[in-house]
């Protein structure tokens, strides 16, 4: 994307307290999906906004916890509404209904009817947790496991072992996706998911069809290969939030959870500049 007046105009945080911070348009999106007070016991004081802020302050600065400004709610706070929105399905009920939005925005149906399937490796760290070692990338950690639609809407992610193969990890993965996307049956894919083993493993589990999209192997040099590029651009817009840079977390439940809020974090951007609320 090139840098003009208008695109800089769109993309400015300059009038915002820190780059994360969300913008009146962007809490406009979400402000919508925050769980309210339970009923009962001492009224909620905390600015939920400042929550979310801090949360993407994270998110996007790659930081632990205990180095959050203490201009925002404290620590304990914003992680527990952290650990709560990774638990009962808050993060995961934004998503689908962001990527619902941004697909109508595009002229599109909000359930997808075909996707792209990928994983990518990360490093882990001493913190312990599901750890296993990818042979093929050489890498010792975990694999995000992604599903998006055509546009590069994540639809689909399961965290796990980097020791599993992808057509082993792509069958958890796509049933994952069964109840939101009921519509969603054609998949396109890369060599790693060739074979008669992931088809013989999808068998009672829905009525899926794998595209393999191959590489010519007389090719010569880097080429954008049709549907699979959606899938690596998700991953490197992923890539903007520094804590995705390595898995960082203990538990699969909330290395998921940063995924998810990356994510979130582009949708709301993309919705607020087109101003839907």
């Amino acid at each position: 994307m090139p840098w003009t007046d208008i695109t800089r105009s769109e993309h400015s945080r300059k009038y915002t307290r820190y780059p994360s911070d969300v913008t009146d348009a962007e809490w406009g999106v979400i402000a919508h999906f925050i769980p309210a007070p339970r009923r009962g016991g001492r009224p909620r004081t905390t600015d939920m906004r400042e929550v979310l802020n801090a949360i993407l302050y994270v998110a996007g600065g790659g930081i632990a916890w205990r180095m959050l400004p203490t201009d925002f709610p404290p620590v304990s706070t914003v992680r527990g509404y952290f650990y709560n929105w990774r638990s009962d399905g808050t993060l995961a009920l934004m998503n689908f209904a962001l990527v619902q939005a941004a697909r109508e925005l595009e002229g599109k149906e909000p359930c997808p009817s075909a996707g792209v399937i990928d994983s990518q490796s990360v490093k882990t760290t001493e913190s312990g947790g599901v750890c296993g070692y990818d042979a093929g990338k050489k890498t010792k950690g975990r694999k995000r496991h992604i599903i998006t639609d055509t546009n590069g809407f994540m639809v689909g992610l399961i965290v796990h072992s980097a020791g599993i193969q992808d057509r082993d990890g792509a069958v958890p993965t796509l049933q994952s996706i069964r109840r939101f996307y009921p519509f969603l049956r054609h998949i396109f894919a890369d060599g790693g998911y060739a074979g008669d083993k992931l088809k013989q493993a999808l068998v009672g589990k829905g009525r899926w069809t794998i595209e393999v999209i191959r590489r010519c192997d007389i090719q010569k040099g880097f080429k954008v290969l049709p549907r699979r590029w959606v899938v690596e651009t998700t991953f490197a817009w992923l890539g903007r939030c520094r804590r995705l840079a390595k898995d960082w977390e203990t538990s699969i439940e909330s290395s998921t959870a940063w995924a998810l809020i990356a994510h979130i974090r582009i949708l709301i951007r993309r919705l607020a500049r087109h101003c839907y609320i």
